[in-house]
């Protein structure tokens, strides 16, 4: 898998993400510093929530092949900027979570949010129930071997 950073507000699912793609017991924990599993970053929420951290962020994924923003489908808070993706020189990949919990009009506001702040493609997935996971987890293997021709 390429190295990600998944960047998204606080409860967002980044950590559930992290752990689904990384074969991990799903359990809530709360990121309190970046902390790596194999190829994947798991960020704080605060980090994007707190505009001061950003370049944190920035300076992070250089160290990646691929950033991933993370929105939850079913909260109405939405803390990435038009363009947004704009501030990284890589490719910047989008996912609507908690599509298991949010109503189709909240999953689509999500994705025109998304789209937006410059992610493309845009992945909508539960990882509680699967959903949408392995179109996820082939996307990232499927640019690791692009890569490599």
């Amino acid at each position: 898998m390429k190295k990600i950073i998944l960047i998204g507000n606080v409860a967002c699912g980044k950590t559930t993400i992290c752990q689904y793609l990384n074969h991990m017991e799903i359990k809530y924990k709360k990121t309190q510093a970046l902390e790596v599993y194999n190829t994947t970053i798991d960020t704080p929420g605060e980090y994007l929530e707190n505009r001061g951290y950003l370049r944190s962020l920035m300076v992070t994924a250089t160290e990646t092949d691929q950033v991933v923003f993370v929105q939850d489908a079913s909260r109405d808070q939405f803390f990435f900027s038009p363009g947004q993706s704009s501030a990284f020189t890589l490719p910047v990949a989008g996912v609507v979570t908690k599509i298991d919990i949010a109503t189709p009009k909240q999953i689509a506001d999500a994705v025109e949010l998304l789209q937006l702040a410059g992610a493309d493609p845009i992945f909508k997935v539960s990882p509680m129930t699967g959903e949408g996971m392995e179109e996820l987890a082939a996307f990232l293997e499927e640019k690791e071997a692009a890569a490599e021709d």
